[in-house]
């Protein structure tokens, strides 16, 4: 009986956190794109250096609505989401992954698989446990993730016409080693990403409870006792948070993925093969060419993204688990 308790939960994670990446990933997949647009940009974007042609000349995107009206012309409404296929194929199965093995380490580390139990572990805990399920669900998905993020960086004309076609070339270049180019940045960064994501959404959904609690307010709506505005306020705080501290490794990690990606000259110089030695190696090439505004490149939009991300992935979840739960009997 336990056995087949334990298999309906971890269906029910599964399911509903692939819901929610799904629903997440196309809603805020222009901003995505807008994002890893800028990230792979070696040219400058802050506004002191724009006139600084520096060792790689002018920037193409040197702001969200300039690039937003130059995707359109030139890619039309599809170009927001270009990569936008490889990336739910790559959100799905890590948000099952994720929010799967987070509650599979709550329900360990509480005794109880129930979420009510979980509020009461230790914030240490929320945050090692989002961690390691990051990094889990990573593992099992990076592959498309560096698929997305060559497709939604290649401009037009496409070098890759479609997921088929990248995928060929990568292994035929670089092996399968290349399908997880920049693991090791994207580990590092999504540990402590994923750790104050989920612990940062578990502390204010501790807080924003005990107020109601103490306010007598109507506790209407899924998510223990939250409004689905509550929730929404606490996924837009975690992703915010998460997403700021977290931005320079991200950058770091798209520039491996697209190393010695061919691509139209008008996009920008490209990553040269072999450019970074490593990640550490990244970081300091990156700061000395394009200063501390390079490890932050496209940070706004991915704010912009991440915020409202994190707040419907969260959303999604939490009510897509509570209809799960009463029609998987």
């Amino acid at each position: 009986m336990e056995d087949t308790r334990q298999l309906r939960r971890a269906l029910v994670d599964s399911l509903a956190g692939a819901i929610a990446g799904g629903v997440s990933r196309t809603v805020t997949s222009p901003l995505d794109v807008i994002k890893i647009r800028f990230q792979v940009q070696l040219e400058p974007t802050a506004a002191r250096l724009l006139s600084d042609r520096g060792a790689y000349g002018i920037s193409k995107y040197t702001g969200i609505l300039q690039a937003t009206r130059d995707i359109l012309r030139e890619e039309g409404v599809l170009g927001l989401w270009r990569g936008n296929v490889p990336a739910l194929l790559m959100v799905m199965p890590y948000t099952a992954i994720q929010f799967t093995v987070l509650h599979k380490l709550k329900s360990f580390a509480a005794g109880s698989t129930k979420a009510e139990d979980h509020l009461r572990l230790s914030p240490y805990l929320s945050y090692v446990s989002g961690g390691l399920a990051g990094c889990a669900a990573t593992v099992g998905s990076y592959p498309f993730d560096l698929l997305r993020t060559i497709l939604a960086s290649q401009g037009e004309p496409k070098v890759y016409p479609n997921l088929r076609s990248a995928f060929k070339e990568i292994v035929r270049t670089r092996g399968i080693r290349g399908l997880y180019a920049g693991l090791s940045p994207t580990l590092v960064e999504i540990v402590p990403y994923a750790g104050l994501q989920f612990g940062t959404y578990d502390t204010f959904k501790r807080w924003i409870k005990d107020w109601n609690q103490a306010g007598s307010m109507d506790k209407s709506g899924g998510g223990e006792g939250l409004s689905s505005s509550q929730l929404f306020l606490c996924g837009f705080a975690a992703g915010t948070v998460a997403k700021v501290v977290c931005h320079p490794l991200d950058v770091v990690k798209k520039r491996f993925q697209v190393e010695g990606l061919r691509r139209h000259p008008r996009y920008g110089a490209p990553v040269e093969e072999k450019t970074y030695k490593g990640m550490w190696d990244a970081l300091s090439r990156i700061m000395k060419a394009e200063g501390l505004a390079g490890l932050y490149k496209g940070i706004l939009p991915s704010v912009i993204k991440s915020a409202p991300a994190g707040a419907v992935t969260f959303v999604v979840y939490e009510y897509t688990s509570d209809w799960l739960d009463s029609i998987i009997k």
